[in-house]
Order: structure tokens, then sequence, then C-alpha cells
């Protein structure tokens, strides 16, 4: 007895110990109207959103670092509920989708995390991160709004995301990483739309996140009556002028965005670093204190993840990090320096006092005044017109569209217009590896379509068209099969010289079949909800099989009462007959149809997986067919030389999805052009408000035909790539490549110093270089007026050629004298080859 109340005392020591232990580790997060507070102490944070399931755990320390050393005190991810529970109960948290894992990486390189459960988030992710079984749910009339049902579901994944947080105390409370959570997302942007229901939702949103007792604040984004304690927030691309519903919040930026999403059919978008810099700036000269990137490193949209419908396997986002990991240079080192001036200056803007002037013309100046010092930014708001001005007895140019900071109020150290940091051109190299050198060597097999398009055999039959939702969302694919019985007597048989199939659908893509024979296809682009299919058909006497594939390209994932938003074919479904001026018209929709979900290569990963791809069995390589429809190609290959990003080049191919190793690289659609117009050959200018159509390039080239290949997805010796083909393509023209940087072009303005790297390879041309006013862009860059006296050329060459970085003065004391006149704003630049 004695013994086991000496171990029952020794237990207790030791969890009062452990306690003790993790309450000294634990730090206090809260807020006031100034700033997030940690441990009391007002801070300005700066963070950037890298979203786990759009890279790979290989990918994450590297991103991180990246992240850190870009200036970034926290990274902020949405956490996926139809990824992680793509079937009620059942959860996935391995690979990419493991989210402890990627808080904990973050963790390891000192940052914080930013936890945005929503469990709705938009993010131009498929149905807006809701499990399709969720609307499929009895009783569940629509989501996002007061539904017992609905919410009872989003409360148990909510609790359950926050649980295994809390188990691994990854809290700033328990001594974790994670210092805000948010709930629900965008909700002010619909909210009226739902109504008194709307309403009672986010309340009870509110009521139901602080419950789970996390020991950090909760934000609601896009929503200007948060209730109490949720901190509303910002999302755009500028919230200088936002201001929170409650004194006592701060002002948050929880969605600064780098760039744009891109659609099939849709150009390249680009902000430029120094909008992105200036939108920054703005926003802590009036007040804000945090400050979120959306994104800072986009990804990839593996497998069947894009939303829209119709958004790109592409995430790139035009973010400081690219989709591939390498740095997205200016703009990643442009922002860089803006950080460090901003955290050098934490102190007063959280505590200074504040005092604005107006110039008049969008000029303007603000003072964050404390005892122990002062701190200035002087905006030029003006479109086109830089600006003189006079401050505290100096005098400052300030370009259009700029802002400038003074840390001291005296000296200017950033302007967001003056870029001091080189421009990374990549480039695309052939794999080398092995015998990749050489066309890869291909085998083929049909997809079984015979069973569908044929003899209309499917898994289950009613009398009604359903929309492809009540399927789950287990596929892309889905059949709808009918029989068009037309007896001697039925109308519609006189006019069948001129009978057409019309069919309404969702807008999606739609393959149609009559009797067995191809007919058509047809797809519409980003945006559009419907799409009306009207084709001649030849139909006899009899039955006749009418078979439609319905192929989706993500679910809508924004607006109001998205969900309810039909997919698939919604009907009618109608044959019509012409004779003369008279049209006769037979309804099928109510006839009864048969359904298949997904494909027969599809089914249990018969044709992909790694088991199946290393089988020979089915496969041919004689006569491998080119353009054929509903076609399954596999090759193998071998890892490309050196670590550098590795994609895959898919030109010439039609629309289907790709596998390395049995692992899904999303959706290609090479053939899908992006439009002709609204592309400029002339450098973007950065002054004025940014849009999404603003500086966007690549008109009339396809939207994507490159496509990333995670190189922990790669194994040493032989690589297996296998690709369904739903449109007919050549595979011929198919290659493995690396990106690398091609071309670096550094520069940097008078007294600043210039400086190039290759990262990690060696310099090994110096192209052109040029100290005055030199005119154009990286790769295109011409004498101006005036440039130094001496050819710098010469001198650049010896210092950096050879070298994987180098470094140079900006000045006259270092470059020799130039010709420019007083006045002139003079900077150098160089174009280096890697």
């Amino acid at each position: 007895m004695a013994t086991l109340k000496h171990c029952s005392r020794a237990i207790l020591l030791c969890l009062i110990l452990q306690t003790l232990f993790n309450l000294s580790l634990a730090y206090r997060v809260s807020h006031d109207g100034r700033a997030i507070t940690i441990d009391g102490e007002r801070k300005i944070l700066l963070s950037g959103s890298i979203h786990y399931p759009r890279s790979t755990p290989g990918m994450w320390p590297d991103l991180i670092k990246k992240a850190k050393e870009g200036g970034l005190d926290a990274i902020e991810t949405y956490v996926f509920w139809n990824a992680h529970e793509p079937l009620r109960r059942q959860y996935d948290f391995t690979g990419n989708l493991d989210l402890i894992r990627f808080i904990k990486t973050i963790q390891d390189q000192g940052l914080y995390v930013i936890l945005r459960i929503g469990p709705y988030v938009c993010a131009e992710w498929n149905y807006g991160g809701f499990p399709v079984w969720l609307h499929n749910m009895p009783g569940i009339e629509e989501l996002r709004t007061t539904n017992k049902v609905f919410m009872n579901e989003m409360q148990n994944f909510t609790t359950l995301i926050v649980d295994m947080a809390k188990k691994e105390k990854l809290f700033a409370s328990q001594g974790g990483p994670i210092i805000l959570a948010q709930i629900e997302n965008e909700y002010g942007n619909v909210m009226s739309d739902y109504g008194d229901a709307g309403k009672s939702y986010i309340n009870w949103c509110a009521k139901m996140a602080t419950s789970l007792d996390i020991g950090v604040p909760w934000i609601m984004c896009q929503e200007s009556d948060a209730p109490s304690p949720m901190i509303n927030t910002c999302n755009g691309f500028y919230c200088d002028q936002f201001t929170p519903n409650n004194p006592n919040s701060p002002k948050i930026w929880t969605e600064n965005w780098t760039g744009w999403f891109k659609s099939w059919g849709g150009k390249d978008p680009k902000r430029t670093a120094e909008d992105l810099a200036f939108a920054v700036a703005r926003f802590f000269q009036f007040g804000g204190t945090v400050q979120n990137y959306y994104m800072y490193h986009g990804g990839t949209n593996f497998g069947r993840t894009s939303g829209g419908p119709y958004l790109t396997t592409s995430y790139d986002y035009d973010a400081p990090i690219d989709e591939y990991g390498h740095l997205n240079q200016p703009k990643w080192g442009h922002l860089r320096e803006l950080h460090k001036l901003l955290k050098s200056m934490e102190k007063t803007l959280t505590h200074g006092n504040v005092t604005n002037t107006d110039y008049g013309n969008s000029v303007s100046a603000t003072v964050y005044a404390t005892e122990e010092g002062s701190s200035c930014f002087l905006a030029n708001e003006n479109q086109s017109e830089d600006s003189t001005i006079t401050f505290q007895g100096n005098s400052y140019n300030l370009p259009a569209w700029s802002v400038s900071i003074l840390p001291d109020c005296k000296t200017e150290e950033f302007n967001t217009a003056k870029v001091n940091t080189q421009t990374n051109v990549k480039v695309k190299r052939p794999n080398q590896a092995g015998n990749d050198r050489a066309p890869l060597q291909w085998k083929w097999r049909p997809e079984m379509i015979n069973d569908f398009a044929v003899r209309g055999k499917g898994h289950f039959a009613l009398n009604t068209l359903i929309d492809q939702k009540s399927t789950n969302d287990v596929s892309d694919y889905l059949w709808y099969m009918t029989n068009a019985d037309l007896k001697d007597d039925d109308p519609i048989l006189s006019g069948s010289s001129n009978m057409t199939l019309r069919i309404n659908s969702s807008g999606q893509v739609l393959h149609a079949y009559v009797n067995g024979n191809y007919v058509d296809s047809q797809w519409t682009k980003y945006g559009a909800s419907n799409d009306l299919f009207e084709r001649p058909v030849k139909l006899t006497r009899g039955k006749n099989q009418i078979s439609l594939l319905s192929a989706t390209v993500g679910l809508q994932n924004y607006g109001s009462k998205f969900d309810m938003v039909p997919n698939g074919i919604p009907g009618p479904v109608l044959l019509v007959g012409r004779v003369g001026d008279e049209t006769i018209i037979k309804d099928l929709s109510s006839h009864k149809w048969t359904y298949n979900v997904g494909l027969y290569g599809l089914d249990d990963k018969k044709f992909y997986n790694a088991k199946a791809a290393n089988s020979e069995r089915g496969w041919s390589s004689k006569n491998v067919p080119l353009n054929r429809r509903m076609t399954w190609y596999k090759t193998t290959f071998e890892v490309p030389l050196e670590n550098d990003p590795v994609v895959l080049n898919l030109q010439g191919m039609g629309k289907g999805f790709a596998w390395v190793n049995g692992y899904n690289l999303g959706r290609y659609w090479p053939t899908y052009l992006a439009e002709e117009d609204g592309c400029s050959t002339e450098s973007c200018d950065y002054r004025g408000p940014y849009g999404s159509n603003k500086c966007a390039s690549n008109c009339g080239n396809p939207s994507q035909i490159w496509y990333h290949v995670p190189r922990s997805w790669l194994k040493d010796g032989v690589n297996t790539l296998v690709l369904f083909e739903e449109f007919g393509g050549n595979p011929s023209q198919i290659n493995f490549q690396t990106v690398v940087v091609g071309t670096a072009c550094g520069q940097a303005y008078e007294n600043k110093t210039m400086e190039l790297t290759c990262h990690g390879r060696r310099i090994s041309e110096i192209k052109y270089a040029s100290f005055g006013d030199p005119q154009g862009a990286c790769g295109a860059f011409k004498k101006g007026s005036c440039e130094a006296e001496i050819d710098v050329l010469p001198l650049i060459k010896k210092q950096c050629v050879g070298k994987k970085s180098c470094s140079v003065e900006a000045s006259e004391a270092n470059l020799g004298a130039t010709s420019c006149a007083t006045g002139t704003v003079k900077r150098l630049v160089v174009e280096a080859l890697c």
C-alpha cells in the first residue's frame, strides 16, 4: 500500500511539473485597438499564405525557409474540409494533407501560424472546400445558413481540427505557433442574400468558435458586423482605407492579393512589385499592423482540387515564391526590403501618436511620433504625376503611385517605386538523364466506353435527370444514358431528315453519342453556369441509344448560394425535328435514365496507380494512335539530373489527367487557348489601381502547357507517366524539363548596392551594364539620356563573372562620374547569364 502511495505521489508530481513546464512555454496572445499583442507587447506581423495541399511535405521546409528569409513572421493557411473528410467520418491527414506536420514544420522555422479553419474556404478550391456529401445529406437545403444538420457537421469538423491542434499543443496558449484562428470566410460578401437566417448563422459561428476555448483571438474576414469577440478583417488588392467595426480591434489585412488566379482560356496575371509594395506601405501608413499576402506561394491544384469551374491546375498566383518554389524576383526581394524597414519601426508604428498632412494633388504625409523618436510615410497617390514636396525642411521627390518611408523622418530608406532587387528570368531545360534525351516511348489502350455509348449499361436508373453533385463528386465523369424508342407513327420521325439533339447543360464539358456514334463535344469557360448544346443527329425507327458524358472541371467555389449551382445536365434534353415551318419536339427529360459514375480506367485506379502502372496487361506499343478520343497512354522516364524543379510539357495533348508514379498531377488542357485580346507588348505600368486584367500576358497561347512534377514524387531508376486523354492528342511532343534561372538582371538606384545571384549557379556572362538613366526592362535594356563617362561593363564583368553572386555599389564614387543632369534619378542595371 505504501509503495502505491509513493507511486501515486510521484505520478502527481510529474503531472504538476509537466503542467508548469507547459505553462512556462505558453505565451499570451491578445489585442487592443492598435495591434495584436504577444505577452503584452504590440506587434507588427507580416504573414504569407502557403496552402499545404498545393505543395508537398518535401517542399514545405524550403518554402517556409524562403518565407522567413523574405521577412515574414507567420504563415497563413486554410484548412480544406473536403480533402480531409472526403467521405463522412472518414478522415485523411496523410501525405500533403498532413496539417499537423505542416504546422510543426512552420514552428521548426520559428514562425507563427494563422489558421483559417473556415471550414468554407473559397480559395479557388473545389466546392469552396465543402465535401459534396454534405450537400446531399437529408435535411440540408442549402449550406452556410441556419440549418441544424449543416451546423452540426461544421461544428464537428471545426472541433476535430481544434482538438488535433490542442493535442499537439499547437496553440500559442499551449506554447505552440498558432496565434490567430479564423471561422467562416468572406461571409459578409453574401450574407444579405440569406436574410435573417444569415445573421443568425454568423452569430452562431462566433459563439461556436468561442466555445472551443483555444486561447488565441478569432478573426472573421470580410464581415463588417462580426460579433464580438471576433475581429473583422479585410481582403482585397488594397486595404488602407479599411476600418474595423470595433475600436478595440486592430487593423488586419488577411488577404493582400499578390496577383490573381488563372482559368482555362484565361491570360497570365501579373501584379508588379511596385504596386504590391505600394499597397503594403499605404496599409501601414494608415494604421495597419497585421498583413498577410494571399498568396506567398500559390502552388499547384493537384488531382481534382481546382474549383471555378474552369480554373487551371497551376495556382502560381504571381506570388513572391513561384509554383515550383523559385523566388519570383523582383517581387520577393523588393518586399523583403520593405519588411525589414517596417519591422525596424515596430515600436513607433504601434505606439506613436499619428499626424496626417494633406499636400493636395493626392500627396500626403503621415508621422508616427513617440518620445523616443518618429517615423514618417510620404505618399503620392497620383496615378501619373511625380511630385516634389518640402517636408520638415527637406525636399523629397515622390514618383507617381509610390510611398517613401523615412524611419527617422529625415532619410528616405525605401520608396515603393524604386526597385533595388534583381529580376529573374526562368527558362526550361531538357531532361539529360539516361535515355530521356530521345523521344519517350509510348504504350496505349482504349478507354472502354461501349458499355455506355452503345449498350447504355450503368449502376442505377431514375426517371429523371440528376444533378451531378448527387453522386458526391467522386469523379469528374458521369454517364447519362437513355433510349428514344421511336414508333412508326411517332411525329418526330417526320422531321428525321432535319433532326437535332438539344441539351441544356450546366456549362461544363459535354460529350454526346447516339447509337454508339460520337456526335460532338462542347464546353464553355470560367464564369459560365449554363450552356446550350444542339447538333444534328440521325435516328431510326425503334430503339435509339442516347449517351451523354458529362465532365466537370471543378465545382463552383464562390458566390451567394454557390452550393446550389447546377452541375451535369439539368435538362431539358430534347429531340427537335423540323418539317417546313413546323418544329416537333420530343422531351426525353422524364425518360428512364441510366447512370454510370466515372470511367472504366478510373475505377479502382485500374490504369494509373503504382501497381497498375507496372502491369503490361492490356497495353500495346504497336500502332500508337494519335488524336484519338478516350485513350490511355503510358511511358517511362528517368529523373532529371540535379535538383531543379521538374515540369512536364504536355504540348500536343487535348484534355485529361496525368499521373506520375500514381500521383495525380491534375487536369491538363493545353488546347484551351487564352483569349486573343487584353495583352500589351509594352512594359507594364505599375501606376494606378491594379485589377486582375491589368498587365496580363500570354494572349492567344495555351493557358497552361507546363505541369509541376514534385521531386518527392519521383524515384531513382524508372518512373512511370500515365495519361488519360479525353479529347485526342499527340503524345510524341511530350517531354520532361527542369526550371532554372537563365537570366538575372540586377538593378540599384544611386547609393544603393546592386546584388546579383544565379541561385547556386555561377554567373557565366555579363551581357549588358549601364550606370545612368538606362531605359527598358530585363532582356531589353538600352542606353537612356545619360550614363557613366567610362564603360562600366568591364568593371562589372571583373566583379561578377565566374562567381555565384556579386555586389556592386551604385555610386559615382565607385563607377565614375556620369553625364547626367542635376536632378536625374540614376541607377545601375546589369544583365547576366547563369
